[in-house]
């Protein structure tokens, strides 16, 4: 039997793409490098991104059309191409950041989201350029958080890629899972498909230049920590606590989850968050509503840096609610509490880089 690129086509022709439902041929996926050599067969299948969720299906589709159509004598050898450029390898993403921190928490209702948030515009403020990426796929608060919840983020074209360009609000790069999801409905997806989704969200958007880069991560210790430590060169980790005896329980879990050796991230320190009620109107009054300096006696237990403590007042839950941060105010208690936070962190990264220094921090972050 002899073999011509027409019987190939026409075979081809008959497999339709999934994401369009046009045939291989009418969709132009078939690469200009279609080679016989007897009963031989060698050409490329051309497709948007190299993560195409339907290439295995598709290549051994093409692969039986032409068994079935032409001979299943012949020998065939489909490479793939992609018109955009693949997404840098782990440890190699986001090359124009300085500073990558997680924030986390042992456990859910401490306030570690109003914390990264503010943190986030304490550093801006400082006059940092700051990202923060909401990792909480099954809760994100973010949106509300910063009143930007109505924003939907676009692509943009950038260097062979096709790239989310992050919201803007107060200085800040911000993106969150909320963006693309119904705010009423529950997300329920299994472990993969939301570290998928995280992984498009740190590796597939335009963060460009920042000097910090912050992590709001779940609540407790699941996929998605382990998914960022494996995607990301983390500079260090902040845990939140409330001085409550079962906060702090389970925040030693969590410092304990960063320092395993599997996962060896750096803990730059304690934030203890509510860590008393003071009145707006008698700023100087201190009621130790959670328990006193919980948080304070752990981090010395546990050696690590107490690196800020929030008092609680009605303004944080008013000013999280309008999505407008405690934050912008620095003439507020808890406005001067966050900016006091935001420079521990600032020195205790400067302090962790000078440690790495030189060769470390250079190939980090070359």
């Amino acid at each position: 039997m002899t073999l011509y690129p027409k019987l190939i086509l026409d075979a081809l022709a008959t497999v339709r793409y999934p994401g369009t439902g046009k045939n291989l041929v009418e969709a132009e996926m078939i690469a200009d490098n279609l080679r016989i050599d007897g009963m031989k067969v060698s050409f490329s299948l051309i497709f948007e991104k190299p993560t195409d969720p339907f290439m295995k299906s598709v290549i051994k589709a093409a692969e039986a059309a032409i068994h079935t159509y032409v001979s299943d004598e012949v020998e065939i050898t489909i490479t793939t191409e992609s018109k955009q450029t693949a997404r840098p390898e782990p440890g190699k993403l986001l090359p124009q950041v300085k500073n990558i921190i997680g924030v986390s928490s042992g456990k859910g209702g401490v306030g570690k989201s109003t914390v990264a948030a503010n943190l986030a515009v304490s550093l801006a403020k400082l006059g940092y350029k700051v990202g923060l990426l909401d990792a909480d796929i099954f809760g994100p608060s973010m949106p509300k958080m910063f009143q930007v919840e109505d924003a939907r983020p676009y692509a943009e074209h950038v260097d062979g890629r096709d790239l989310i360009v992050p919201v803007e609000k107060y200085g800040i790069k911000l993106l969150s899972i909320g963006f693309f999801v119904d705010p009423d409905q529950a997300t329920l997806w299994r472990g993969g498909m939301a570290s998928n989704a995280l992984k498009q969200l740190i590796g597939d958007a335009n963060w460009g230049g920042l000097d910090y880069f912050l992590i709001d991560l779940p609540p407790g210790t699941s996929d998605i920590h382990l998914t960022v430590v494996q995607t990301l060169a983390l500079t260090g980790a902040i845990v939140v606590s409330t001085p409550q005896a079962v906060a702090l329980a389970d925040a030693r879990k969590g410092i304990n989850m960063f320092i395993n050796d599997k996962v060896n991230v750096p803990i730059l320190g304690l934030v203890e968050n509510m860590a008393w009620f003071t009145p707006a109107e008698l700023p100087e009054n201190k009621y130790y509503i959670f328990g006193k300096e919980g948080a304070k006696k752990l981090a010395e237990e546990m050696n690590v840096p107490l690196l800020g403590q929030i008092p609680i007042v009605q303004s944080i839950c008013e000013s999280g609610d309008k999505g407008t941060p405690v934050a912008l105010d620095e003439n507020t208690v808890t406005g001067r509490a966050f900016l006091q936070l935001a420079a521990s962190v600032v020195r205790q990264v400067d302090k962790r880089n000078v440690e790495m220094a030189p060769t470390e921090v250079v190939k980090m972050h070359k």
